[in-house]
């Protein structure tokens, strides 16, 4: 087996298992995030232990988001990999998806951060040549930063199906969001269904979705690259 040097530590990536397991990697994600908030709003990224999830690691991610609407890999499990056909660390969460897709990624990115919000996504891959029918699942769950501000996520992408020839990219079919409210368990939001071939008309925002920010709303002062530099969070390889 394959081991990961990274922040998160030695991993060593899990053989793939069947679809019903790999869909509890979710409730294992979730339940653990659900845990380490304790009654607050949102847990710290500084808080999160690859050992809490060692089942779904194969399947989880860490983001962080770089703009209004806009995140990156830090971490991804060996499945995302898998599934771009390359290593997925640095890329933008919207490499995963269809071009008539990326607007309304983009709103459930910047709902996750600025609610903050839970997001739950159903998707469905582009077909082709040798690219087999292939659905699945995509959990973000928000997280505070080292400096204080929501800008990381914990997450989840799991998928049935044959991966067959990378990348894959996919469409929306639903999206269920989940406001965060301290002192309460998270309850599931309604399901709201999209066309996955077709994208939202203007104005494509829907109902409870946070406004797309023109900033970080609670960023710390100085540029992205100032704060990177006085914090480093990620042990480049190399």
């Amino acid at each position: 087996m394959k081991t990961v040097d990274d922040s998160f530590g030695k991993i060593v990536a899990l053989t793939q298992a069947e679809a019903g397991m790999r869909y509890q990697s979710l409730a294992v994600v979730r339940a653990y995030w659900e845990a380490l908030r304790k009654g607050r709003q949102v847990p710290s990224r500084a808080e999160v232990d690859p050992r809490g999830i060692e089942l779904a690691l194969e399947h989880a991610f860490i983001a962080e988001r770089i703009a209004p609407g806009t995140a990156r890999f830090r971490l991804a499990g060996m499945h995302l990999n898998d599934l771009m056909g390359m290593e997925v660390r640095g890329m933008p969460l919207s490499s995963f998806f269809a071009p008539v897709a990326r607007k309304r990624f983009s709103e459930v990115v910047e709902a996750v951060f600025q609610g903050p919000e839970v997001a739950e996504v159903t998707l469905q891959a582009e077909a082709g040549i040798g690219k087999p029918p292939l659905t699945a699942r995509l959990l973000i769950l928000p997280l505070k930063s080292d400096l204080g501000d929501i800008n990381r996520a914990l997450g989840c992408l799991v998928s049935e199906g044959q991966i067959g020839r990378s990348p894959r990219r996919f469409t929306i079919t639903s999206v269920q969001m989940s406001r965060i409210t301290a002192g309460k368990p998270v309850a599931p939001g309604e399901v709201q269904p999209v066309d996955p071939l077709r994208p939202l008309p203007e104005p494509h925002r829907q109902p409870g979705l946070a406004e797309p920010a023109r900033g970080f709303a609670h960023a710390p002062t100085g540029t992205p690259e100032a704060r990177r530099a006085a914090f480093r969070i990620v042990k480049d390889d190399g």
